[in-house]
C-alpha cells in the first residue's frame, strides 16, 4: 500500500516593511486630500504647513532616536526631556558667540553630558531608570534656569531668554519647486494636494533638516547592519548571554546612553535654530522629549516607524500653529475616515470585536465633528499631546520592546 505524501503548504510571501510604509503614506495623502476638499481647509495640504511640520518634527525625531539608542541597549531614558533642555541652553550659549554650527556641536555635547550622568546612575550604580530619568529632567530645567540668569541676563536683560541668534541660511530645491508650482495652481484634487506637500518638503531646507534626515538611515545601518549594533542590541535583549560571548555590556550601554543624550541635545539645538524663533526661551521644549519617546514607542523601537510617528506629531503641531482650531476640527473628519478604513481592515481579518470598536470610535469622532463648529484654541494647542495618547492607545497591542529594557544588570550575575 503506497502512501501519498502531502504537499508542503506554500508559505505566503511577507510584504516588505518599506512597501507597507509606502502604502500607509499613500492612504494618508488620500485621506488628507479628501478632507481638504470636503471641508475647504486647504491649510491641511499647503506647502507652508508641510514646511513648518519639518521644522517642528526635528526635535521630536532627534529625541526619539536618542530614546531608541538607549532602549535598544536596555536602558530606559525618561530623561530625554532634560537632555533636550540642556541642548537648548548649550546651543544658545555657543550659537550666540560662534554661530549656528557651534550651536549644533554644543547642543550635542550638553545633551551627551546629561546622557553620561544617566549612564553613571543606571549602569554603574543601578539606580532605577525611571527615577534617574525624572531626576535628570528636573536637573536640566534647574541648571539651565540658573545658567540663564548668570549668562543671558546681562546680555538680553531677561533671565528666561537668550539674545537673538544667527541661524543657518535656508535653501530651496528650486527646479523641483518651480515644476510643482504649476501643479499646485492647477486646483486638481489630490494632485494639487500632493504637489503642495512636496513643495513644502523641498523648501526652506537647512543643514539641521538634512542632519535629521540622514540620522534615520545612519541609525538603522549602525544598529542593524554592523557588529557593534548587533552587540548593542544583544545587551538590550539578554545582557547575560551577551556577556558570556565576550561582549562588554557596560561599555555598550554607556556608549548607547551617551549617544542618546547627544541626539536629544541635537533636538534642543534644532529648537533653538528654528527659523521661526532663533534663540533660547525657558520652557520652549514643551514636553517634546516625552513626545519623542512616544514616537519611538509608536514606531515599535524601529527608525522607520519612529520617523513616521515624528512626522505625525510634527504635522499636527504645525497645523494647529498655522491654522488654529478650524484646521484641527477638520482633522476630526479625517479621523472618522481612518476609523472606517481600520474597521474594514479588521473585518477582513475577522477581528470582529476590534472592527466594531473602530466603527464606534469613528461614529463618536464624527458626532463631535458634526455638532462642534470649531476646536477652542486652548484645546487645539494640546492637539499633539492628545494625538500622542490616541496613537499609543491604538498601537499598544503590537508593541515589542527589547526584552531586557529597564532591567538592572550586574557584571557576572549569570555565573
Amino acid at each position: 500500500m503506497t502512501t501519498i505524501a502531502k504537499a508542503a503548504p506554500v508559505a505566503r510571501r511577507k510584504i516588505p516593511s518599506w512597501a507597507i510604509s509606502m502604502l500607509v503614506v499613500l492612504i494618508g495623502l488620500i485621506v488628507l486630500a479628501t478632507v481638504a476638499t470636503l471641508t475647504g481647509q486647504l491649510q491641511l495640504t499647503s506647502a507652508g504647513t508641510a514646511q513648518a511640520a519639518v521644522q517642528l518634527l526635528l526635535p521630536i525625531l532627534f529625541a526619539g532616536l536618542g530614546g531608541l539608542w538607549a532602549e535598544r541597549a536596555g536602558v530606559i531614558n525618561l530623561g530625554l526631556e532634560g537632555m533636550l533642555i540642556l541642548g537648548t541652553w548649550g546651543a544658545a550659549w555657543a550659537g550666540y558667540q560662534w554661530g549656528p554650527w557651534a550651536a549644533l556641536i554644543a547642543g550635542a555635547v550638553f545633551g551627551a553630558l546629561g546622557g553620561l550622568l544617566h549612564a553613571v546612575a543606571t549602569v554603574s550604580f543601578g539606580v532605577n531608570h525611571i527615577v534617574s530619568g525624572v531626576a535628570i529632567t528636573l536637573l536640566g530645567a534647574g541648571v539651565t534656569k540658573y545658567l540663564s540668569t548668570l549668562v543671558f541676563l546681562p546680555v538680553s536683560n531677561n533671565p528666561r531668554q537668550s539674545p537673538p541668534l544667527q541661524g543657518f541660511d535656508a535653501f530651496t530645491v528650486t527646479p523641483l519647486t518651480d515644476a510643482l508650482d504649476g501643479l499646485v495652481k492647477s486646483n486638481t484634487v489630490f494632485v494639487t494636494d500632493v504637489a503642495g506637500i512636496l513643495q513644502g518638503l523641498l523648501s526652506g531646507l537647512t543643514p539641521t533638516v538634512l542632519l535629521g534626515i540622514v540620522a534615520v538611515p545612519v541609525t538603522y545601518l549602525i544598529l542593524w547592519r554592523t557588529a557593534f549594533g548587533l552587540r548593542l542590541r544583544a545587551c538590550g535583549e539578554n545582557p547575560v548571554a551577551a556577556e558570556s560571548l565576550g561582549v562588554s555590556v557596560y561599555a555598550h550601554k554607556y556608549a548607547a546612553v551617551v549617544v542618546s543624550g547627544a541626539l536629544a541635545g541635537l533636538g534642543g539645538a534644532a529648537l533653538v535654530l528654528n527659523p521661526g524663533q532663533l534663540g533660547y526661551l525657558e520652557g520652549q521644549t514643551g514636553g517634546r522629549g516625552y513626545i519623542g519617546l512616544a514616537a519611538m514607542i509608536f514606531g515599535n523601537w524601529r527608525p522607520g516607524g519612529l520617523l513616521a510617528g515624528s512626522a505625525l506629531f510634527g504635522y499636527v503641531d504645525a497645523l494647529q500653529l498655522r491654522a488654529g482650531g478650524d484646521a484641527v476640527h477638520a482633522l476630526l473628519y479625517g479621523g472618522t475616515i481612518i476609523a472606517v478604513l481600520v474597521a474594514i481592515l479588521w473585518f477582513v481579518q475577522r477581528n470582529w470585536l476590534a472592527a466594531v470598536a473602530a466603527l464606534a470610535a469613528g461614529l463618536v469622532v464624527y458626532l463631535v465633528y458634526f455638532f462642534v463648529d470649531t476646536i477652542p484654541s486652548q484645546f487645539a494647542a494640546f492637539a499633539p499631546q492628545i494625538v500622542t495618547l490616541l496613537v499609543l492607545a491604538v498601537a499598544s497591542q503590537r508593541l515589542r520592546p527589547p526584552a531586557a529594557d529597564g532591567m538592572e544588570y550586574r557584571r557576572g550575575e549569570g555565573d
